[in-house]
């Protein structure tokens, strides 16, 4: 599935759960003809993210819907500011209200804290990779705020690239075994897959620089610290992506930049981040 069908399954399932045989508060109260108004108030400065998850959810539910945006994704937004209005059936704003808050409040902390990370690699060659470290069926807009935040995605799930990581290796009987078993799947199986090697020591950068070339495009250096990540990358030269992961935050990141990686990876992006406050208000003509 593309991102836009992604997207809908999401919205879908989601508004499953939230109206399951009718949203009663609404039914009750407002005739199903009333058309009404809306706006997205900003309560907590940040980074805006999910402005345009939140007029594809209102136009899913009513494609006739007038949205009207204010900023746009990866803005800088203050306490006070408007985001959007949106004209639609009063139906449809109430049963998309807390759908479009959650995905917004979400999708904005987590924007906000990538640029916080993006912000410590200015001058250096870097880039801040994400994780599998995600919310299960909120993965995409998890991974869209990143990128709105400034950072770059990493694989999607299990099926987009091959990384060999420590269970994989041990399983295996050993990294070069791994290795070979790896580049006869992609040649025979799935041609256009990369893989990605996973190394705990010096040794395991040894041995995927031996045999790895032409088969592995990157060499993950785990639980490395700074000065053993600067030998590793002296040592791989330019034959091989280097890509640091774990205990990096935002105390020590720009020590793991300095060692001249070419990506750091950070769970803490998306399992650490605080959903930001916004609001959905009716506006009374």
């Amino acid at each position: 599935m593309n991102y836009d069908e992604q997207l809908y399954h999401l919205v879908d399932e989601a508004l499953k759960e939230d109206v399951g045989d009718g949203d009663h508060s609404t039914l009750s109260s407002i005739a199903a003809n009333v058309k009404g108004k809306a706006v997205l108030k900003i309560k907590q400065d940040g980074i805006l993210a999910g402005m345009q998850v939140a007029e594809k959810i209102f136009r899913y539910k009513e494609p006739m819907a007038v949205f009207i945006p204010f900023k746009k994704d990866g803005d800088v937004m203050r306490y006070g500011e408007k985001a959007f209005e949106v004209e639609a059936l009063v139906h449809t704003i109430l049963q998309c209200e807390r759908l479009v808050l959650n995905c917004m409040q979400r999708m904005s902390g987590i924007a906000t804290l990538t640029k916080e990370y993006t912000d410590k690699l200015k001058g250096y060659k870097t880039k801040l990779l994400d994780t599998r470290k995600t919310t299960p069926n909120f993965r995409l807009l998890e991974k869209e705020a990143v990128r709105i935040g400034g950072g770059v995605n990493h694989r999607f799930g299990l099926y987009d690239m091959i990384m060999l990581k420590d269970n994989h290796i041990d399983y295996c009987g050993g990294i070069e075994k791994a290795i070979e078993k790896a580049a006869e799947y992609v040649r025979t199986v799935k041609p256009r897959l990369k893989i990605e090697v996973e190394t705990r020591s010096m040794g395991d950068v040894k041995k995927v620089i031996a045999i790895g070339k032409g088969k592995v495009f990157r060499i993950m250096l785990d639980n490395f610290q700074p000065s053993q990540i600067k030998e590793a990358v002296e040592l791989i030269k330019e034959d091989f992506e280097t890509e640091a992961s774990g205990g990096i935050n935002l105390d020590n990141i720009e020590e793991y930049a300095k060692t001249g990686v070419d990506y750091v990876s950070v769970g803490a992006l998306i399992h650490q981040a605080k959903s930001l406050d916004l609001s959905l208000k009716a506006v009374i003509i």
